[in-house]
């Protein structure tokens, strides 16, 4: 449970992490966050690979749960059409929305990983909670705000590939 901004795992998209990674993390349920993670802010239809993807995760031994900061119906919406468990008004990087779902599933926080878009929430709230913390880039950043966030987030992105590159070794 640390103050951490850096990310235990790096991808470029959610479509890249497998059931093989989480496992091998000992990792059996996924948090995931919503707009940008998933879909983008602009939609909620996802793309066929990231159908796909949902598909093969809830095949898999990995349970899945979308936690989002949203207030709006589209996420509630988007899960039940693709059979997800769902908690909205997460307020992260602060504990409501983790503990909640740790508490609803009865984990532990090392059973679980949260992968989202975004640091100062995602990872941020992930660490602090103890579970894993994977960071994906943002699928569209289409505002001048996305655009800024990002680049005050490349320090910690950085420092998080060195230290997993170093992990390797």
């Amino acid at each position: 449970m640390s103050f951490c901004l850096i990310p235990d795992v790096i991808l470029k998209r959610l479509t890249e992490l497998t059931p093989e990674l989480l496992s091998a993390r000992g990792i059996s349920f996924l948090m995931m966050d919503f707009d940008n993670t998933i879909v983008p802010y602009t939609t909620d239809v996802p793309t066929e690979p990231m159908r796909a993807w949902l598909e093969q995760m809830k095949s898999s031994n990995i349970r899945l749960c979308v936690v989002s900061n949203s207030k709006r119906p589209r996420v509630v919406t988007f899960c039940k059409a693709y059979g997800l468990d769902c908690i909205t008004h997460a307020k992260k990087p602060f504990q409501k929305g983790i503990s909640e779902c740790l508490t609803r599933f009865h984990l532990r926080p090392s059973q679980a990983a949260l992968v989202g878009d975004q640091i100062y929430t995602d990872v941020l709230g992930a660490n602090c909670a103890g579970l894993t913390s994977i960071l994906v880039s943002a699928i569209d950043n289409h505002t001048i705000w996305l655009k800024l966030r990002h680049v005050a987030e490349l320090p910690f992105i950085a420092w998080g590939k060195r230290r997993i590159r170093y992990e390797k070794h």
